[in-house]
């Protein structure tokens, strides 16, 4: 698919983001941009490319008057965006893993004789994954995607806001999503910025990182 990028200066995009809480609400991100920066992000890594992230796209008056019930304190993120993204982690990520190898054969990625050697493992390994390990890799796998998709949206000329404050206990059920099979990870709200963002403090290499 076509990329409609405003910007490859990868410095740029990562040291201008901001988390924006105001946007302009006349600026709508088509499903096809929508869907270019989701297939750009989404070469993010994961735990053995199972790919376990899952997104709901909330842009419709319908959808988002449902989400502003479960994000009380993030209204105006809701309210105004172009759409908030809820991504999620789906606790049955091993189901898709034969589509992916398989399609990775028919790309030339690897051989048939790999895939087959592959799958076999892995059927194994999952088999015998507790739930709570499963778990903890796919909220790690999750927030790769995350981090991502804010800077790619940001490379399409986009703003974006994570947002951890919501009630994720009821989100699936709201949407009608499987409770027990997609665990919520964060809500990112996107659209065109109403302000400017605020630059923020980080702190020195030297307090947060160690040599051996």
């Amino acid at each position: 698919m076509g990329s409609t990028l405003k910007t490859n200066d990868f410095m740029k995009i990562m040291k201008e983001r901001r988390s924006i809480r105001n946007y302009d609400p006349t600026v709508k991100i088509s499903k096809k941009e929508m869907t270019e920066i989701l297939e750009e992000a989404t070469t993010a890594p994961s735990s053995v490319n199972a790919q376990p992230w899952r997104f709901l796209v909330i842009e419709s008056d319908e959808g988002k008057e449902k989400l502003a019930k479960l994000a009380s304190f993030n209204q105006s993120q809701v309210t105004t965006s172009s759409a908030v993204i809820a991504v999620f982690a789906d606790m049955n990520n091993a189901d898709y893993l034969e589509d992916i190898y398989l399609k990775a054969v028919e790309l030339g990625y690897m051989t048939q004789e790999v895939k087959n050697r592959q799958i076999e493992a892995l059927t194994a390994h999952f088999e015998k994954l507790p739930a709570q390990v499963n778990r903890e890799t796919i909220l790690i796998d999750a927030g790769l995607v995350s981090m991502q998709l804010m800077l790619t949206a940001r490379a399409h000329g986009y703003d974006t806001n994570p947002i951890g404050g919501y009630d994720k206990e009821n989100i699936a059920k709201v949407f009608e999503l499987e409770e027990e099979r997609y665990v919520p990870v964060m809500l990112l709200s996107i659209g065109k910025a109403a302000e400017e963002g605020y630059a923020s403090y980080r702190l020195p290499v030297e307090t947060i990182a160690q040599w051996k």
